[in-house]
């Protein structure tokens, strides 16, 4: 009975082993984390250590839980280094409290009100002649085109982001990784 017990308990590890590793590689690694298609936005952001400054700019403008919620929501997440390279204390200055309504601005710039997988939005972009308007749930009209296999993202004021890393499936809808932070215009 024992040795039947144990091989069960084996079989059942194994088969849990397998499945987290199954719904890793479903998923691309982020930021040095598994990212899991059963967790929302906000809690696979929390592990990418790629992302500390947009989950810090997201707690900041009180959206934790909005991208939390049922969504469908696409994000075109900005890593560190898309928020290192703005102008030296802009990041700072729009984390201070006074500035949470154009902090807020300026992150829903980066999300659209739908599950957008990458080859749904390569279809549109091929389907509008090679640029496809993208309005966010911010009000900023990005527009997305293809740069050989990879999809850009124009800002409002020129700046154009690349996604580095597509369709990290959430619970709530999809991360796309991008190099830029996307700028609503002045």
């Amino acid at each position: 009975m024992r040795k039947i017990t144990s091989t069960l308990l084996a079989g059942v590890f194994a088969v849990t082993a397998f499945t987290g590793l199954a719904m890793a590689q479903d998923n691309p690694m982020v930021g040095g984390a598994a990212m899991y298609a059963n967790k929302n936005i906000v809690e696979n952001a929390m592990n990418s250590k790629d992302h500390t400054t947009l989950v810090a700019a997201v707690k900041a403008a009180g959206l934790v839980e909005t991208l939390s919620g049922p969504g469908p929501f696409t994000v075109f997440a900005p890593t560190n280094e898309a928020f290192a390279a703005l102008p030296a204390g802009a990041v700072d200055t729009l984390l201070k409290p006074e500035n949470k309504e154009k902090l807020t601005k300026v992150l829903t710039c980066h999300v659209v009100a739908a599950d957008a997988m990458s080859a749904a939005i390569g279809k549109m972009i091929k389907d509008d002649g090679g640029t496809h308007p993208v309005k966010t749930v911010g009000g900023c009209m990005l527009q997305a085109k293809m740069a050989g296999d990879k999809i850009t993202l124009t800002d409002e004021t020129g700046a154009t982001a690349t996604v580095t890393i597509a369709d990290v499936k959430q619970s709530n809808g999809v991360i796309h990784v991008i190099d830029k932070v996307l700028m609503p215009k002045a």
